[in-house]
């Protein structure tokens, strides 16, 4: 018998918690008014001393039905925004029936609802002009309001459990900045936090959570909700970011909608069911409905849209098409609404950046709410896929270098050509003379590759202004000799294309930078690399040419073993001048992604015969296959062995 009851003692339990994170991920219509049959809590107004403001002041408390004094009950404090007082959420929002009717359906705990003036002042009456500077510091002052003289009266007069497991904070807007600001900043007291369109009162996430690891550790639910068409997104948006960059579980919950309760009642909803329950932290990327607009989006587009976990939305309109598909690597056949909208959820995208086409009825084209990127042969679209160990590559508050694109009449081949060319901070205000970078792109790129899918420069500013990597101009040749060449295309080439690049690198591009640029014009000062087809290049090129270079580069690359034609030349050469090259190269780094990465054999192929040979390298690998995530990652680490 007694092993039937913890049977079924378990199996509620589970069944408990697994409701308890299945939940709708929006309010049902109707949900805010009085129901047939359904319990009613109360609502009082109470009067408090308050020994910070000087005088007494009101809230209003939830009840919920059946209310006795016998029991102890978790708390929520629910605030209101610059606009309101403590009846705002009454008026505007009926907490107090979405609270009856999700208890009504067993679908959150009971508890008491604590909504406060949150404007900590004596006249705190939201009349005159409430952006007044007094006004608006009341809103700081509450805190302490709050913390010393509302809580400990909220304990002392009602059954309230007094542990910080069972104290939770919320508020919209104003309130919402409130929740998170005092929430986040005093979590011996609170460890549920809900920001409901969190106004700009909102701390910088940095100060809300100087310690992501241990605010991570000691929160049950952190919960971020706004409108997507609400003009304050951005605050949530950037506690998002930080919080996912720091892997600090937590709900970012976008839906349709604006500054206003339609989106502040659904916060509450959504917000009040996760209270004072186990929570399935995995879960919780999950409850969103709509997901931010990709970084790589033109102007305004509001697909493709990144959800929390990485999946994406694609939407785009084509109404007399048979048939859609996103190619991401992966095709994903879209459906058609019948407005002739086609729309497809993808799977978790790993990180970075990725091209992607529509395929319209089978041809592949560009998407029109994306920003192109040469790739692949030809202008396709880009997404950039949020990683949580990218801030090497983020806009930061660091002085800024500039990508400068120069057009000039190479020597080599009597044509006009282009180069991009990243000047660090500070280059025009100085007379310094600076080391130089040659970086080359991949098969079907060219010269705007490091510069845009690559993030050059961004890269190079974080690492210069931590000290990580010294000064230097990043030169971003076009490497192709006449037409494109295409990835693979390198398998089954002669040198001839090589020997074309060697000439343009040296008689071109390098006499150009040199008189143009002000540049250390000597092999300590100069290094050369290039991921794929430019690491081929960077192989044929530098390893000949080592009086010239002192260090080179080589990103997911290798010779082919089946072109012996083309490797077999390279291979003598470096058996009869292994001793010069590993004298001259200060750095020979030669990196993979993995045994994904398209080039991975070849390349093991290439180092077991370099080892044979007795050259002297360094080798590293980031797993993420033969892509642009990778190969940020090597210039990440490459360019901090640099010049020194």
């Amino acid at each position: 018998m007694q092993r039937i009851i913890l049977l079924v003692a378990s199996f509620l339990m589970f069944a408990n918690t697994a409701f308890a994170q299945n939940k709708p991920m929006e309010m049902p219509k109707g949900y805010d008014v009085v129901r047939q049959g359904v319990a009613a809590g109360k609502i009082d107004t109470i009067s408090y001393p308050s020994k910070t403001v000087g005088n007494t002041r009101k809230a209003l408390i939830y009840t919920p039905p059946g209310f006795s004094k016998k029991k102890k009950y978790p708390v929520l404090y629910l605030l209101h925004g610059i606009g309101g007082d403590e009846k705002e959420w009454l008026k505007g929002g009926n907490p107090q029936l979405i609270l009856d009717n999700l208890l009504d359906e067993k679908k959150i705990e009971p508890m008491i609802v604590v909504m406060p003036n949150g404007r900590a002042m004596k006249d705190d009456r939201a009349t005159g002009n409430i952006m007044a500077p007094d006004k608006v510091e009341a809103f700081s002052t509450f805190e302490k309001d709050l913390l010393t003289d509302l809580i400990p009266f909220i304990e002392k007069k009602y059954p309230a459990l007094t542990d910080r497991e069972h104290r939770a904070i919320a508020g919209l807007s104003m309130g919402g900045g409130q929740s998170l600001n005092f929430g986040l900043g005093n979590l011996d007291k609170f460890a549920w936090v809900g920001g409901f369109s969190s106004a700009p009162n909102t701390k910088k996430p940095e100060e809300l959570m100087p310690n992501p690891e241990d605010a991570g550790k000691k929160l049950k639910l952190l919960f971020i909700s706004c409108g997507d068409n609400d003009r304050l997104i951005t605050f949530s948006k950037r506690t998002h970011d930080y919080l996912f960059e720091h892997d600090v579980p937590h709900v970012y919950y976008v839906e349709p909608g604006v500054h206003d309760f339609k989106v502040w009642k659904n916060g509450l909803y959504m917000f009040s069911q996760f209270l004072f329950k186990p929570v399935d932290v995995a879960s919780l990327p999950k409850y969103t409905i709509l997901g931010t607009p990709a970084a790589t989006n033109v102007r305004s587009a509001q697909y493709p849209q990144i959800l929390p976990d990485n999946r994406v939305v694609f939407r785009t309109k084509a109404p007399n098409a048979q048939k859609v598909q996103v190619d991401l690597g992966k095709k994903y056949d879209m459906e058609k609404d019948t407005a002739g909208y086609w729309s497809v959820t993808t799977d978790s995208i790993g990180e970075g950046f990725h091209y992607y086409s529509l395929l319209v009825d089978g041809v592949a084209l560009a998407d029109p709410a994306s920003e192109t990127f040469y790739g692949m042969g030809r202008m396709a679209s880009g997404i950039e896929i949020p990683f949580r160990g990218g801030g090497y590559y983020a806009m930061r508050d660091v002085p800024h270098g500039d990508i400068r694109v120069k057009r000039y009449l190479s020597k080599a081949s009597n044509t006009w050509r282009e180069m991009y060319i990243y000047t660090p901070p500070g280059y025009d205000a100085s007379t310094e003379k600076y080391p130089v970078l040659y970086l080359l792109h991949g098969g079907g790129e060219d010269q705007r590759g490091w510069a845009n899918q690559g993030k050059t420069n961004l890269i190079l500013d974080n690492l210069i202004a931590e000290g990580k990597a010294k000064p230097m101009l990043v030169v971003m040749m076009d490497g192709n000799m006449g037409s494109p060449m295409g990835p693979g295309s390198m398998a089954t080439a002669g040198d001839g294309f090589l020997k074309l690049f060697e000439s343009e690198l040296k008689q071109g591009a390098m006499p150009y930078v040199e008189s143009t640029f002000r540049v250390q014009a000597d092999a300590a000062h100069r290094a050369l690399a290039g991921l794929s087809m430019g690491g081929i290049q960077t192989l044929y090129a530098g390893a000949k040419n080592t009086d010239l270079f002192s260090s080179l580069g080589v990103f997911s690359s290798g010779w082919f073993a089946n072109n012996a034609a083309l490797s077999g030349p390279h291979y003598e050469f470096v058996k009869t001048n292994a001793a010069a090259i590993n004298g001259n190269l200060k750095n020979f780094w030669i990196s993979m992604g993995g045994e994904e990465d398209i080039a991975y054999k070849n390349c093991k192929i290439m180092l077991a015969k370099y080892d044979e040979l007795g050259v002297k390298y360094q080798y590293s690998e980031y797993r993420g296959g033969h892509t642009w995530p990778v190969w940020r990652h090597d210039l990440f680490g490459f360019a901090q062995q640099l010049f020194k």
